[in-house]
Protein backbone atom coordinates (compact mmCIF):
# COMPACT_ATOMS: atom_id res chain seq x y z
CA UNK A 1 0.00 0.00 0.00
CA UNK A 2 1.18 3.59 -1.14
CA UNK A 3 0.30 6.14 1.72
CA UNK A 4 0.98 10.34 0.66
CA UNK A 5 2.27 12.21 3.14
CA UNK A 6 1.57 16.23 2.97
CA UNK A 7 2.21 19.40 5.00
CA UNK A 8 -1.27 19.69 5.91
CA UNK A 9 -3.11 18.69 9.17
CA UNK A 10 -5.45 15.94 9.64
CA UNK A 11 -8.00 16.45 12.30
CA UNK A 12 -9.55 13.30 14.50
CA UNK A 13 -13.40 12.99 13.34
CA UNK A 14 -15.80 12.07 16.41
CA UNK A 15 -17.60 9.08 16.44
CA UNK A 16 -21.35 8.88 18.27
CA UNK A 17 -19.46 6.89 20.87
CA UNK A 18 -16.93 9.31 22.17
CA UNK A 19 -17.85 10.18 25.67
CA UNK A 20 -18.23 13.66 27.39
CA UNK A 21 -14.85 14.96 28.26
CA UNK A 22 -15.73 15.28 31.86
CA UNK A 23 -16.97 11.59 32.52
CA UNK A 24 -13.15 10.75 32.01
CA UNK A 25 -11.52 14.14 33.41
CA UNK A 26 -13.02 12.74 37.09
CA UNK A 27 -10.34 9.36 36.58
CA UNK A 28 -7.62 11.86 36.58
CA UNK A 29 -8.50 12.35 40.74
CA UNK A 30 -8.33 8.39 41.28
CA UNK A 31 -4.79 6.86 42.69
CA UNK A 32 -3.54 4.51 40.31
CA UNK A 33 -0.81 1.37 41.13
CA UNK A 34 1.62 2.76 38.81
CA UNK A 35 5.53 3.11 39.69
CA UNK A 36 7.38 6.41 38.36
CA UNK A 37 11.07 7.19 38.98
CA UNK A 38 12.00 10.04 40.85
CA UNK A 39 15.61 10.08 40.42
CA UNK A 40 17.01 10.90 36.88
CA UNK A 41 18.11 7.94 36.00
CA UNK A 42 16.97 4.73 33.75
CA UNK A 43 15.73 2.63 36.49
CA UNK A 44 15.03 -0.97 35.47
CA UNK A 45 11.43 -1.84 36.51
CA UNK A 46 8.69 -3.54 35.32
CA UNK A 47 4.69 -3.85 36.44
CA UNK A 48 3.38 -7.68 36.90
CA UNK A 49 -0.42 -6.31 35.67
CA UNK A 50 -0.79 -8.50 32.17
CA UNK A 51 -0.11 -11.48 34.13
CA UNK A 52 -2.63 -10.32 36.84
CA UNK A 53 -2.15 -7.51 39.60
CA UNK A 54 -1.25 -8.63 43.10
CA UNK A 55 -4.02 -8.85 45.11
CA UNK A 56 -3.01 -5.48 47.61
CA UNK A 57 -2.76 -3.33 44.21
CA UNK A 58 -7.05 -4.35 43.03
CA UNK A 59 -8.11 -1.50 45.49
CA UNK A 60 -6.22 1.57 44.56
CA UNK A 61 -8.47 3.74 46.21
CA UNK A 62 -7.80 2.53 49.39
CA UNK A 63 -4.32 3.34 49.08
CA UNK A 64 -1.91 6.84 49.10
CA UNK A 65 -0.17 7.51 46.45
CA UNK A 66 3.33 6.35 48.88
CA UNK A 67 1.83 3.21 49.79
CA UNK A 68 0.87 2.91 45.85
CA UNK A 69 4.79 3.45 45.08
CA UNK A 70 5.73 1.28 47.90
CA UNK A 71 3.76 -2.00 46.59
CA UNK A 72 5.69 -1.03 43.24
CA UNK A 73 8.86 -0.74 44.37
CA UNK A 74 8.55 -4.36 45.87
CA UNK A 75 7.59 -5.93 43.39
CA UNK A 76 10.38 -4.22 40.99
CA UNK A 77 12.47 -6.56 38.49
CA UNK A 78 15.29 -8.23 39.88
CA UNK A 79 18.98 -8.62 37.87
CA UNK A 80 18.11 -12.25 37.84
CA UNK A 81 15.15 -11.80 36.58
CA UNK A 82 16.10 -9.20 33.64
CA UNK A 83 19.15 -11.68 33.12
CA UNK A 84 16.73 -14.54 32.26
CA UNK A 85 14.27 -12.15 30.44
CA UNK A 86 16.98 -10.40 28.46
CA UNK A 87 19.03 -12.83 27.26
CA UNK A 88 19.70 -11.78 23.62
CA UNK A 89 20.39 -7.89 24.50
CA UNK A 90 22.60 -9.03 27.25
CA UNK A 91 24.64 -10.82 24.97
CA UNK A 92 28.56 -10.03 24.60
CA UNK A 93 28.03 -9.69 20.91
CA UNK A 94 25.08 -7.54 21.39
CA UNK A 95 26.15 -5.50 24.26
CA UNK A 96 27.76 -2.47 22.52
CA UNK A 97 24.32 -1.84 20.91
CA UNK A 98 22.26 -1.04 23.76
CA UNK A 99 22.78 2.75 24.61
CA UNK A 100 22.06 2.36 28.37
CA UNK A 101 22.69 -1.07 29.87
CA UNK A 102 19.28 -1.15 31.97
CA UNK A 103 16.94 -0.51 29.15
CA UNK A 104 16.74 -3.76 27.18
CA UNK A 105 14.32 -5.53 25.42
CA UNK A 106 12.65 -8.58 26.68
CA UNK A 107 13.21 -11.82 24.17
CA UNK A 108 9.81 -12.43 23.73
CA UNK A 109 8.56 -9.32 22.23
CA UNK A 110 11.76 -7.93 20.82
CA UNK A 111 12.70 -6.88 17.23
CA UNK A 112 14.42 -9.39 15.62
CA UNK A 113 16.19 -8.52 12.41
CA UNK A 114 16.36 -11.20 9.48
CA UNK A 115 19.55 -9.38 7.65
CA UNK A 116 21.47 -7.18 9.61
CA UNK A 117 25.01 -5.85 10.35
CA UNK A 118 25.86 -8.21 12.43
CA UNK A 119 25.61 -11.66 10.74
CA UNK A 120 27.37 -13.86 13.99
CA UNK A 121 24.78 -16.58 14.91
CA UNK A 122 24.89 -15.12 18.54
CA UNK A 123 23.47 -11.66 18.03
CA UNK A 124 20.16 -13.29 16.50
CA UNK A 125 19.47 -10.23 14.61
CA UNK A 126 19.59 -7.60 17.29
CA UNK A 127 18.54 -4.55 18.13
CA UNK A 128 17.38 -2.69 20.83
CA UNK A 129 13.92 -1.87 20.31
CA UNK A 130 10.46 -3.65 21.19
CA UNK A 131 7.09 -4.50 19.55
CA UNK A 132 4.41 -2.77 22.33
CA UNK A 133 0.65 -2.71 21.99
CA UNK A 134 -2.24 -3.30 24.10
CA UNK A 135 -5.62 -5.74 22.63
CA UNK A 136 -7.50 -3.93 20.86
CA UNK A 137 -9.44 -3.92 17.70
CA UNK A 138 -7.81 -4.14 14.03
CA UNK A 139 -8.07 -0.20 13.71
CA UNK A 140 -5.56 0.69 16.75
CA UNK A 141 -1.68 1.94 15.91
CA UNK A 142 1.05 -0.90 17.05
CA UNK A 143 4.62 0.54 18.19
CA UNK A 144 7.69 -0.14 17.68
CA UNK A 145 9.84 1.42 21.30
CA UNK A 146 12.86 1.83 20.83
CA UNK A 147 16.00 3.72 21.94
CA UNK A 148 17.84 6.55 20.09
CA UNK A 149 20.25 5.12 17.14
CA UNK A 150 23.43 5.21 17.82
CA UNK A 151 25.96 5.59 14.80
CA UNK A 152 27.03 1.67 14.82
CA UNK A 153 23.29 0.87 14.74
CA UNK A 154 21.83 3.41 11.87
CA UNK A 155 21.66 0.62 8.99
CA UNK A 156 20.00 -1.49 11.46
CA UNK A 157 17.15 0.85 12.55
CA UNK A 158 16.79 1.61 8.91
CA UNK A 159 16.48 -2.46 8.01
CA UNK A 160 13.92 -2.82 10.69
CA UNK A 161 12.30 0.20 8.91
CA UNK A 162 11.86 -1.53 5.95
CA UNK A 163 11.62 -5.61 6.75
CA UNK A 164 8.79 -3.99 9.19
CA UNK A 165 7.04 -1.54 6.50
CA UNK A 166 6.86 1.39 9.34
CA UNK A 167 5.40 3.80 7.72
CA UNK A 168 6.30 6.58 10.29
CA UNK A 169 8.80 7.83 12.83
CA UNK A 170 8.44 9.92 16.13
CA UNK A 171 11.32 11.54 17.44
CA UNK A 172 10.95 12.87 20.98
CA UNK A 173 14.28 14.41 21.77
CA UNK A 174 17.02 16.86 20.48
CA UNK A 175 20.33 14.77 19.11
CA UNK A 176 22.45 16.67 22.06
CA UNK A 177 21.03 17.88 25.48
CA UNK A 178 21.27 21.15 26.58
CA UNK A 179 23.95 19.94 29.25
CA UNK A 180 25.95 18.82 25.67
CA UNK A 181 25.26 15.02 26.33
CA UNK A 182 24.15 13.23 23.23
CA UNK A 183 21.04 11.45 23.58
CA UNK A 184 20.26 9.97 20.18
CA UNK A 185 22.42 9.95 16.75
CA UNK A 186 21.88 11.65 13.88
CA UNK A 187 20.62 8.93 11.55
CA UNK A 188 17.68 10.60 9.88
CA UNK A 189 18.94 14.37 7.76
CA UNK A 190 19.40 13.78 4.23
CA UNK A 191 18.40 16.97 3.02
CA UNK A 192 21.88 17.53 0.80
CA UNK A 193 21.35 14.77 -0.88
CA UNK A 194 20.73 10.50 -1.00
CA UNK A 195 22.51 9.38 2.13
CA UNK A 196 24.24 6.26 1.90
CA UNK A 197 23.82 4.60 5.62
CA UNK A 198 25.53 1.27 4.34
CA UNK A 199 23.41 -0.82 2.00
CA UNK A 200 20.46 1.34 2.39
CA UNK A 201 19.66 5.05 0.85
CA UNK A 202 18.01 7.88 2.35
CA UNK A 203 16.90 10.32 0.48
CA UNK A 204 15.08 13.56 2.12
CA UNK A 205 12.19 14.62 -0.14
CA UNK A 206 10.96 17.85 1.83
CA UNK A 207 11.67 19.51 5.99
CA UNK A 208 9.03 21.57 7.25
CA UNK A 209 9.06 23.53 10.76
CA UNK A 210 5.31 23.89 12.22
CA UNK A 211 3.71 26.44 14.47
CA UNK A 212 4.60 23.96 17.22
CA UNK A 213 7.91 23.45 16.70
CA UNK A 214 7.55 19.97 15.26
CA UNK A 215 10.11 19.56 12.54
CA UNK A 216 8.85 17.23 9.33
CA UNK A 217 10.50 15.18 7.16
CA UNK A 218 9.29 13.07 4.19
CA UNK A 219 12.26 10.49 3.60
CA UNK A 220 12.91 8.00 0.91
CA UNK A 221 14.11 4.75 1.76
CA UNK A 222 15.34 1.49 0.23
CA UNK A 223 18.18 -0.83 0.21
CA UNK A 224 20.67 0.22 -2.85
CA UNK A 225 21.40 -3.02 -4.79
CA UNK A 226 17.19 -3.87 -4.49
CA UNK A 227 15.14 -2.28 -7.53
CA UNK A 228 12.47 -2.31 -5.31
CA UNK A 229 10.61 0.92 -5.02
CA UNK A 230 11.59 2.97 -1.98
CA UNK A 231 9.35 3.59 1.10
CA UNK A 232 8.10 6.74 2.13
CA UNK A 233 8.49 7.54 5.89
CA UNK A 234 7.41 10.62 7.50
CA UNK A 235 9.66 11.85 10.08
CA UNK A 236 8.34 13.66 12.90
CA UNK A 237 10.57 15.30 15.62
CA UNK A 238 9.53 16.91 18.69
CA UNK A 239 12.76 18.13 20.03
CA UNK A 240 11.20 20.51 22.60
CA UNK A 241 10.18 18.13 24.81
CA UNK A 242 12.68 17.81 27.85
CA UNK A 243 14.29 14.65 28.93
CA UNK A 244 11.92 12.92 32.34
CA UNK A 245 10.15 16.20 32.05
CA UNK A 246 7.14 17.35 30.05
CA UNK A 247 6.24 19.56 27.40
CA UNK A 248 4.49 23.18 28.77
CA UNK A 249 1.21 22.27 26.52
CA UNK A 250 0.07 19.29 24.62
CA UNK A 251 -0.63 21.38 21.34
CA UNK A 252 2.38 19.30 19.72
CA UNK A 253 1.63 16.04 20.78
CA UNK A 254 -1.71 16.28 19.91
CA UNK A 255 -0.45 17.27 16.64
CA UNK A 256 1.55 14.31 15.91
CA UNK A 257 -1.76 12.35 16.31
CA UNK A 258 -3.50 14.15 14.15
CA UNK A 259 -0.87 13.73 11.37
CA UNK A 260 -0.59 10.12 11.81
CA UNK A 261 -4.13 9.22 12.43
CA UNK A 262 -5.10 8.45 8.66
CA UNK A 263 -2.54 5.81 8.03
CA UNK A 264 -3.66 2.75 8.11
CA UNK A 265 -2.75 0.31 11.45
CA UNK A 266 -2.27 -2.47 9.00
CA UNK A 267 0.28 -0.69 7.20
CA UNK A 268 2.97 -1.26 9.95
CA UNK A 269 3.91 -0.20 13.51
CA UNK A 270 4.46 3.75 14.39
CA UNK A 271 8.02 3.98 15.29
CA UNK A 272 8.45 5.81 18.84
CA UNK A 273 11.65 6.65 20.39
CA UNK A 274 13.37 9.33 22.24
CA UNK A 275 17.18 8.64 23.90
CA UNK A 276 16.26 5.30 25.89
CA UNK A 277 12.82 4.44 24.38
CA UNK A 278 10.90 4.13 27.90
CA UNK A 279 9.85 7.81 29.15
CA UNK A 280 8.69 10.34 26.42
CA UNK A 281 7.87 7.10 24.42
CA UNK A 282 5.92 5.18 26.47
CA UNK A 283 4.06 8.39 27.54
CA UNK A 284 3.40 8.79 23.69
CA UNK A 285 2.67 5.20 23.15
CA UNK A 286 -0.12 6.02 25.77
CA UNK A 287 -1.69 9.59 24.73
CA UNK A 288 -1.76 7.60 20.92
CA UNK A 289 -3.65 4.42 22.10
CA UNK A 290 -5.79 5.38 24.53
CA UNK A 291 -7.41 8.66 21.85
CA UNK A 292 -7.91 5.73 19.21
CA UNK A 293 -9.20 3.47 21.38
CA UNK A 294 -11.65 6.34 22.86
CA UNK A 295 -12.87 7.11 19.27
CA UNK A 296 -13.20 3.41 18.42
CA UNK A 297 -15.86 3.10 21.11
CA UNK A 298 -13.19 1.05 24.12
CA UNK A 299 -14.46 2.30 26.99
CA UNK A 300 -11.64 0.21 28.86
CA UNK A 301 -9.12 2.94 27.63
CA UNK A 302 -10.18 5.23 30.38
CA UNK A 303 -7.87 3.18 32.61
CA UNK A 304 -4.41 4.42 31.84
CA UNK A 305 -2.83 2.91 34.57
CA UNK A 306 -3.69 -0.30 33.41
CA UNK A 307 -2.12 0.71 29.63
CA UNK A 308 0.84 1.99 31.12
CA UNK A 309 0.67 -1.12 33.37
CA UNK A 310 0.70 -3.65 30.10
CA UNK A 311 2.89 -1.46 28.15
CA UNK A 312 5.76 -2.04 30.77
CA UNK A 313 5.19 -5.37 30.26
CA UNK A 314 6.44 -5.17 27.22
CA UNK A 315 9.53 -2.80 28.02
CA UNK A 316 10.71 -1.92 31.13
CA UNK A 317 10.06 1.72 32.27
CA UNK A 318 7.35 3.01 30.25
CA UNK A 319 6.44 6.44 31.66
CA UNK A 320 9.16 7.16 33.88
CA UNK A 321 7.93 9.88 36.12
CA UNK A 322 4.74 10.62 37.81
CA UNK A 323 4.82 14.41 35.44
CA UNK A 324 4.71 12.20 32.82
CA UNK A 325 1.93 10.05 33.29
CA UNK A 326 -0.30 13.36 34.35
CA UNK A 327 0.44 14.57 31.08
CA UNK A 328 -1.25 11.88 29.82
CA UNK A 329 -4.14 12.74 31.25
CA UNK A 330 -3.98 16.45 30.32
CA UNK A 331 -2.86 15.52 26.51
CA UNK A 332 -6.08 13.16 26.08
CA UNK A 333 -8.29 15.38 28.39
CA UNK A 334 -7.64 18.70 25.89
CA UNK A 335 -7.54 16.18 22.83
CA UNK A 336 -11.31 15.18 24.14
CA UNK A 337 -12.62 18.76 24.68
CA UNK A 338 -11.15 20.02 21.68
CA UNK A 339 -13.47 17.27 19.79
CA UNK A 340 -16.27 18.30 21.83
CA UNK A 341 -16.21 22.23 20.96
CA UNK A 342 -16.26 21.28 17.64
CA UNK A 343 -19.66 20.13 17.53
Amino acid sequence: MHVVFDETDHSLSKTADEPDSNEFKSVLNQNESIHFDTADTHTVQESTAAAGLPKEWKTPRDLTLDNVIGNIEANRITPSEMRRRCTVALDAVNLSKNRYTDVLPFDSNRVALKSSTDYRPAAQGYINASLVSTSSPGNVSQFVATQGPLPHTYEDFWEMIIQYHCPAIIMLTRLVDNYKMVKCGDYFQAEDGPREVGNISVIGKWVNTTETSLVLRLLEVNHREVEDAPISVLHIQYPEWPDHGVPKDTLAVREILKRLYHLPPNLGPIVVHCSAGIGRTGTYCTIHNTIQRILAGDMSAVDIANTVAVFRAQRIGMVQTQDQYIFCYKAIIDELEDLVSQQ
